[in-house]
């Protein structure tokens, strides 16, 4: 058995790896879309209070509670720690007991079979034995070659792929419920513009209805603007329902059923938008639990090629046990029959018909498809970075453009509603003034919910606070 361990340890010398390396990756000097990279300011752990809505701070505390996709995450964590644990087993030796108890009678004599079927003995001589003894039993296979060693750290690596994963999760479950609740109170802010235009408009065909009595205006005036005023009730309903739509949808997100979610919303131009700097494009790695868990995985598979390199080697098994026999078994505690037993065996497949080489080549494959999965995780990353920078960028600047428009079409239609009560335009020019005023604010509230909805890709591209300790 020496010499046996002897040949394994030499045969061990020989390199299994590939060790891994970080692979290399094309990494832009600054982003593109803006040109202050050097002052970073990184998303908070809680970066969703910066919008200074508690409404929203309750919503999105309850689903980082009772959200069932951050559920089924956590669950996924436990499923992988569980499954290092059970890798981690054959790194240490198994031990067992045993007990065991046997009975056996033996003797000469003559006997015969009764009519009832019963078995009667003559004058023969018969002798009964009863035997006992308990052990303990220790097995342990050499890991000369690192092939129990390489499926641990496989194990290790996807526990940490599947906590990243959790936290990707996490983050698509935050940035969800903000995005829907923006919704909500960018639908009611649409609701309020089109009721109040409605009650502008109604006010002004009561004044057309009274002109028409006097006689200074005529039918086909108070028809247009009954018209008018038609269109613009008719559209509430269309609000009210993408208003409870969102509400519903909020729902699901937070784990309780539409009928007990209570959501009072408010006016998406009250809250804050607050500013973010991106930092440098390197930085971005350590910052987006999905291009850790790409890693993670690349990790485990680089292990698990060497795992299935090592199943080229022979397999070496110690086995020992020992234990005590007795034939009474009160004198198992006492002088007794002591058994041990100490093998080794050591098994190298010669034809296994192309197993062992295409599990490695099996391997090989997943790396190389995690590989490019990773780089794209990491261009992603950028993109996102890029698009959501761009957005906020000129949705910044349409939102500004769009209140001077506002500004500018009140003006219009101001003075167009005091010509036309004095009667120097007709009602045409004063319903297109007033249908200009009502498009521009109805668009503005699109417009910064497009806004909040840009900062919020922005802060979920930087990975929303997140941050890999001790990353390179």
């Amino acid at each position: 058995m020496r010499a046996l361990v002897v040949a394994a340890l030499l045969l061990a010398g020989c390199a299994l790896g590939p060790r891994y390396e970080r692979p290399r990756l094309d990494i832009p000097p600054e982003f593109r879309a803006t040109a202050d990279t050097q002052a970073a300011a990184w998303p908070a752990g809680e970066w969703w209070r910066n919008f200074h809505s508690p409404e929203l701070d309750a919503l999105i505390a309850r689903a980082r509670v009772f959200n069932d996709d951050l559920a089924a995450a956590a669950a996924r964590v436990l499923q992988a720690d569980a499954q290092a644990r059970i890798s981690g087993a054959p790194l240490l030796p198994s031990l067992s007991g045993t007990g065991d108890y046997s009975y056996q009678r033996s003797g000469t004599g003559s006997g015969r079979r009764s009519s009832l079927g019963e078995f009667s003995t003559g004058g023969g001589h018969y002798f009964d034995s009863r035997s006992y003894s308990i052990g303990l039993q220790a097995s342990y296979d050499l890991d000369l070659f690192g092939r129990n060693r390489a499926l641990l750290e496989a194990a290790e690596k996807t526990a940490i792929a599947s906590r990243f994963d959790q936290e990707t999760v996490a983050l698509a479950v935050v940035t969800s419920v903000a995005s829907t609740y923006f919704q909500v109170l960018s639908g009611q802010d649409r609701l309020r513009v089109a009721e109040r235009n409605l009650r502008d408009a109604e006010r002004i065909l009561g004044a057309y209805r009274a002109r028409l009595a006097a006689g200074t205006a005529s039918a086909l005036d108070v028809s247009q603007q009954e018209a008018l005023v038609a269109g613009q009730r008719a559209s509430l309903p269309n609000f009210r329902n993408t208003i409870e739509q969102q509400k519903i949808a909020l729902g699901i997100l937070v784990g309780l059923p539409p009928e007990r979610l209570e959501v009072t919303g408010g006016s998406l131009d009250k809250l804050p938008l607050p500013m973010v700097a991106p930092g440098l494009p390197s930085e971005l790695l350590a910052r987006r639990p999905d291009i850790a868990n790409a890693e993670a995985q690349l990790q485990s598979e680089n292990a698990n090629i060497r795992a299935a390199r090592a199943n080229f080697y022979p397999s070496i098994s110690l086995t020992a046990s020992g234990g005590l026999t007795s034939t009474a078994l009160s004198a198992i505690g006492g002088p007794g029959t002591l058994v041990a037993q100490l093998s080794a065996a050591l098994t190298q497949t010669i034809f296994d018909n192309g197993l062992r080489r295409g599990q490695l080549e099996e391997a090989q494959g997943r790396y190389a498809e995690l590989l490019a999965n990773y780089r794209k995780s990491v261009l992603q990353a950028f993109t996102d970075v890029e698009q959501a920078l761009t957005a906020l960028r000129y949705t910044s600047e349409q939102e500004a453009l769009e209140r001077q428009a506002i500004a500018v079409a009140r003006r219009s239609a101001d003075i167009a509603q005091a010509q036309l009560q004095a009667g120097t335009i007709d009602i045409i020019t004063s319903l297109n003034t007033q249908q200009t005023l009502y498009n521009d604010l109805d668009l503005l509230t699109q417009i910064r919910l497009a806004r909040f909805q840009a900062l919020l890709n922005l802060y979920k591209a930087l990975g929303g606070g997140f941050a890999v300790t001790g990353a390179r």
